[in-house]
């Protein structure tokens, strides 16, 4: 074990001592201590889930990337690990970037990852040398492979970049070949997704291009995905740079693409693209084949347009969502809640067709911030908005809107208690026009995740609200018609 993983090591052992239970959400991953942000290595290995992350035990922001590590037996309830990987070798002593994890066949966990190192070029300007690189281990200890890296500047298609070359997704094709999903840049300053194969996991060979960008959706792709789904195949990505456009927000957002994949050929054949949430906080997301043959997802709660929400003294910086099962329905991918977490729910109050007209109402027994709501919403011709506030005290609330007449879904953060100007407010359009809406809502503290119409559409927010704001209460310009059921999480 190198210094540095033993220096880390000691750091985030001592570190983690001074972060109680309480100060953590309830069933949403968070650091050790210090910064997270991507999730990485999302596996299942020895009978548990993995999920490693981007990671910085030292401090509440982002440098000096190692890998952090956590297990699981039912994804909501996480046992911590040491940290498994430090930037301690030539190829990524500025850090070891996002990458995946795969079970090799003499039963070793092999992390797939990308290396970083800067240089100087002709101009003395400072700039990254991104390569991907492997380690091997037991599911707690890894050893870094002698050759790395094992994929280098030599293996990339002309015009590419050699500093935005990373986060290498592995699966195993039909064939038992291990196949990677790279991101890169190509000439053209966009983004596109590369393919490797390799007999081993250790020695990798260029095969092609999986998709191009060509400036449709942002710039550069990143954390690429790539897996069959309900007779289809899903490629996910994380654009940086996006444009509003359609149902894309602007800045650093998400993307899927659903299409046909010829396993023989490499060609992926697209058929339709869609943002992943409509949300502030959601990116770079990752999944994990269940044993049970579900597609499980879980994503950053975070955005880079919105890090500075976490002020200086807090005991740990960035999220992980709750695991959300993927389907494909009327074409378009779908989220909902794991089976795993509706084992934890138990309804606690219920209310029926309670009208909610232009009188603020907050109902006997409807409060709390770590909870499970189920809201179904009927509306008529007289019906304007809807409005939802949790998290709420005389000082704060986060406010959920949705407006009738426009079929839009709105979260407001401006008065969760951020003392930052940044993005705040988000609108999602509401795909299907009804009179009737679906909502899921789940609390946990420091988070705000909503699911429409049985999971057609998600929307996520981070909330760094004092826990003491705890209120809920409705209002509505017009009369609508509510249904309710609030259900308590047991861990």
């Amino acid at each position: 074990m190198s210094d540095l993983l033993q220096k880390a090591r000691k750091f985030e052992a001592e570190a983690s001592g001074h972060i109680t239970a309480e100060e953590r959400p309830a069933f949403h991953l968070t650091p050790l201590c210090g910064w997270m942000n991507d999730p990485n290595g999302f596996s299942y290995y020895g009978g548990k889930y993995h999920l490693f992350y981007q990671y910085n035990p030292y401090h509440i922001h982002w440098d000096s990337m190692h890998w952090g590590h956590a297990v699981s037996s039912d994804l909501l309830r996480w046992e911590y690990l040491p940290a498994a990987l430090a930037p301690d070798m030539p190829y990524d002593c500025n850090g070891c970037f996002s990458g995946s994890a795969i079970e090799l066949d003499d039963g070793r966990q092999l992390l797939v990852y990308t290396g970083v190192r800067q240089v100087r070029d002709e101009a003395k300007k400072i700039r990254d040398i991104q390569v991907q690189c492997v380690a091997f281990g037991d599911g707690k200890d890894y050893q870094k492979y002698e050759q790395n890296p094992v994929i280098d500047s030599t293996m990339l298609p002309e015009g590419a970049s050699t500093a935005d070359f990373r986060d290498p997704k592995i699966w195993r094709l039909s064939n038992g070949k291990f196949c990677c999903a790279v991101a890169s840049r190509p000439s053209d300053g966009s983004g596109q997704i590369l393919l490797y194969t390799s007999e081993d996991g250790f020695k990798w060979s260029y095969w092609k291009v999986l998709d191009a960008n060509k400036n449709r959706l942002g710039k550069m792709w990143e954390c690429p995905d790539f897996f069959p789904l309900d007779g289809k195949f899903v490629l996910l990505a994380s654009p940086q740079d996006m444009i509003c456009q359609k149902e894309y927000s602007g800045g650093n957002g998400t993307v899927c693409i659903i299409g046909d994949f010829d396993e023989k050929t490499g060609k992926f054949t697209e058929i339709s693209n869609q943002t992943i949430d409509g949300g502030i906080d959601f990116y770079a997301p990752q999944t994990v084949l269940t044993p049970d043959g579900r597609r499980v997802m879980i994503g950053w709660m975070q955005n880079w347009d919105s890090c500075g929400i976490r002020e200086e003294g807090s005991p740990w910086a960035g999220q992980m969502t709750v695991p959300r099962e993927l389907f494909i329905q009327n074409g378009r991918l779908c989220q909902k809640l794991s089976k795993e977490f509706f084992a934890r729910k138990k309804t606690d109050v219920s209310f029926s067709k309670v009208i909610v007209e232009n009188e603020r109402v907050a109902l006997n027994g409807v409060k709390g911030r770590v909870l499970h709501l189920g809201i179904n919403l009927c509306t008529d011709s007289d019906s304007y908005s809807w409005k939802m506030r949790v998290a709420e005290n005389d000082n704060f609330y986060t406010e959920l809107v949705y407006r009738v007449r426009e079929n839009t879904l709105t979260i407001d953060r401006r008065h969760s208690g951020s003392r930052r100007a940044l993005r705040h407010i988000q609108e999602c359009e509401i795909l299907k026009k009804s009179s009737e809406l679906s909502l899921e809502v789940v609390l946990d503290k420091n988070s705000l995740e909503v699911f429409v119409n049985g999971g057609e559409q998600t929307m996520t927010v981070a909330i760094y609200t004092p826990l003491e704001a705890d209120g809920i209460s409705f209002l509505a310009d017009g009369k609508i018609q509510m249904d309710i059921e609030k259900s308590n999480l047991t861990f």
